[in-house]
């Protein structure tokens, strides 16, 4: 490649870099001129070419060709003089000449585009659409009118092959044909229907260079027309109704592709016609079957099926049936119900009572399931010391409903329209249980509030408050809360000033007390205290004839809380739950019944035997040769030694952890309320554990 020295930065010295400056085979290497605001420097800076004032600098260096282009004869000269013998020296004529031939150039360009943009503007405002293709059948011209009448914009149409936009285009058949055709009617995708004509572009030489195509839009005639007929009419007043309703509407053909949706279903799924309309009715489905495909396939409707639509997996509920018409399926319709809203709702609601569950008591009476004479006879005692003031103590296994008694008494007393407190004595620190109580001074501890603060007895004044698991209280807390029973007063803690109370206690345990007492571990004068009125709540495995009532009460709670439509649950499924002791009480019974829910099909509405979890009544025994090499277990029944067996492991497990009942109960993996159950049903206590150790 070729360096060339411009010499004049002036008109010509400017144009003659313009033409060099994309050139392949010369390069510009530099261009000078006296004049420092000369437009060839400022234009060589754009294109990053070296300037200068003097040619002389650049006659050392490597340049093939000097252009001078001041179109003076002395600097002519003087170049030729001082140039070396190699150089090429172009006189300043023939740039003078390159530079009127430039600016001709670019006057017809100009006028070029004049009488384009006269043809465009003429072109786009005409009614009718026209569409250009080249010889490789893209699209080359599109005026507005077409832009408007195929629904697209040129930007997205302009040198795209015609029949990605216009599927069903016959201009490709003209250019290979070129022969012209003439008022034709065509259906476009978008639903426009309009009538065109065909030409070929033939050339001066009789070539073919493309071809190009008028159509004007008849849609509003040919509704027009359609819309005198009474079909027309009904057809209206349907889709109307279809799309004003508020429920989403889909409709599928009977192969199962969509034919028709309304705005409703667009605002639920978030999906379009363009998303469904003859896709498969699977389209709109992230989570379930299509409800659709199974109506064309049975031939019947289906209700209240809980679904997941639309990329943001709404969660909604379906109801599908099939369109038959003259014995014939047509396809069918669904109707789907937005219930994220509802569920929403539902949450809120949930928080809300979270939130009052400690000021209000939301149980009563007629919630708790009795038809056994065991549990009938805690409840007729429930409702005798509602109707009095003194201290009630529930007592039972974990998960009897103790805290549904609290609630029902509290429910059934006189002191129902003030509040009720519920208090977790084993979920509270003992460092806060005191303050949480009986409240603070300012300044009783670090971190104490400006002006203390109320203790939880005091905010159930005229109230009541249930102590739950009051077993687990320390013997300092205890000598408080009997000061509360006896004196009917407290003192916050950091405070001197007795205050006086008027509130109802109702405690409950699954510890048992009397053992407490004799291993110190609780006051006996605060026993006598809270048992003048006992309650004995009976475990599930007492009280079996009250199972099939709690299973259809706890059916109908958690068919609100799964969004479920379980209605039964068969006698077979009744005797397997039967079959079983429940330690967990009826809080396991829940626990049951919901994972069956869970793994029931969405149109299963009746719980069968095949869906109770497997159930197992014992732990794992001994080994045979274990079994038989104890003298021990030779007369036992199979449940004693199971029992036995049982035992050994939990005064095991409680002298490996230094009879520490938490850490025991995470070893054994089961719940700290099951660990005292377990000891208390075995009669463990703690100088037993100090024995066996």
């Amino acid at each position: 490649m070729n360096n060339v020295l411009i010499v004049g930065a002036g008109k010509g010295g400017s144009a003659i870099l313009k033409i060099l400056a994309d050139s392949d085979v010369l390069k510009v290497a530099g261009i000078v001129d006296i004049h420092l605001d000369a437009p060839g420097l400022q234009l060589a800076k754009n294109y990053n070419i070296a300037t200068g004032t003097d040619f002389r600098d650049w006659l050392h260096r490597d340049i093939d060709i000097i252009i001078e282009a001041t179109g003076r004869q002395s600097v002519y000269q003087e170049i030729l003089d001082q140039k070396p013998p190699e150089m090429v020296v172009i006189p300043g004529a023939v740039a003078f000449v390159t530079s009127q031939l430039l600016d001709e150039k670019e006057a017809l360009v100009s006028e070029l585009k004049n009488h384009t943009k006269t043809r465009d503007f003429i072109l786009d405002a005409i009614h009718d659409g026209m569409i250009v293709i080249n010889q490789k059948y893209q699209i080359s011209f599109v005026n507005k009118s077409a832009e408007k009448i195929l629904g697209y914009n040129k930007a997205e149409i302009l040198h795209q092959p015609i029949e990605e936009i216009i599927p069903t285009t016959r201009l490709p058949h003209v250019f290979k044909v070129g022969r012209k055709e003439v008022n034709q009617k065509l259906p476009l995708q978008n639903g426009k229907k309009v009538i065109t004509t065909r030409i070929p572009i033939i050339n001066s030489a009789n070539e073919v260079e493309g071809a190009f195509a008028v159509f004007k839009d008849i849609t509003e005639v040919v509704n027009l027309a359609e819309e005198i007929t009474d079909l027309k009419e009904v057809k209206t007043m349907l889709e109307a109704i279809i799309q004003s309703s508020d429920e989403a509407i889909s409709v599928v053909d009977e192969k199962g592709n969509g034919l028709m949706i309304n705005p409703a279903y667009t605002r639920i799924t978030g999906l379009t016609e363009k998303d469904v309309i003859g896709k498969p009715a699977t389209a709109d489905i992230s989570e379930g079957e299509s409800m659709h495909l199974k109506v064309l396939k049975t031939r019947r409707p289906v209700r209240g099926v809980t679904l997941k639509v639309g990329p943001a997996n709404k969660d909604v509920i379906v109801n599908v049936a099939p369109m038959i018409v003259d014995g014939k399926l047509k396809g069918s319709v669904g109707v789907i119900h937005d219930v994220s809203e509802i569920q929403s709702l539902t949450s809120e609601l949930k928080r809300a009572r979270q939130i009052i569950r400690n000021l209000e008591a939301k149980y009563t009476f007629d919630d708790i399931i009795a038809e056994s004479t065991e549990m009938n006879i805690a409840l007729e005692q429930a409702k005798v010391g509602a109707k009095t003031p003194a201290t009630v103590l529930l007592r039972g296994e974990s998960g009897t409903g103790k805290e549904l008694f609290a609630h029902a008494i509290h429910n059934e007393s006189t002191r129902r329209h003030n509040k009720f407190i519920r208090v977790n004595c084993a979920a509270i620190a003992e460092s806060l249980l005191e303050s949480e109580l009986f409240g603070y001074e300012e300044g009783a501890f670090s971190g104490a509030k400006q002006g203390g603060k109320r203790g939880l007895f005091e905010e159930a004044n005229y109230g009541s408050i249930f102590l739950d698991e009051i077993g687990e209280l320390s013997l300092n807390t205890q000598a408080k809360l009997l000061r509360v029973l006896q004196e009917g007063e407290i003192v916050r803690v950091g405070g001197t000033k007795p205050a006086a109370i008027d509130t109802r206690i109702i405690a409950a345990t699954n510890v048992n007390l009397e053992k407490a007492i004799m291993q110190g571990e609780f006051r006996e004068d605060l026993y006598y205290r809270l048992n003048r009125l006992p309650i004995y709540i009976p475990p599930l495995r007492e009280r079996m004839d009250d199972l099939p009532a709690l299973v259809y009460h706890l059916i109908q709670k958690l068919n609100q809380d799964y969004g479920r439509h379980v209605r039964s649950i068969s006698h077979e499924a009744i005797e397997a739950l039967s079959g079983y002791h429940f330690p967990g009480n009826v809080r396991e019974l829940e626990n049951v019944v919901g994972r069956a829910m869970i793994y029931m099909n969405h149109t299963e509405d009746e719980i069968n035997s095949s869906h109770i979890p497997k159930l197992v009544n014992q732990i794992e025994s001994e080994s045979s040769e274990e079994k038989h090499s104890s003298s021990h277990s030779k007369n036992m029944t199979l449940q004693d030694a199971l029992n036995e067996h049982e035992k050994q492991l939990l005064m095991k497990a409680l002298e490996d952890n230094q009879f520490n009942k938490t850490e025991t109960a995470k070893q054994m993996g089961i719940s700290i309320r099951n660990l005292y159950y377990k000891l208390e049903k075995h009669n463990i206590a703690k100088n037993d554990m100090q024995d066996f150790s």
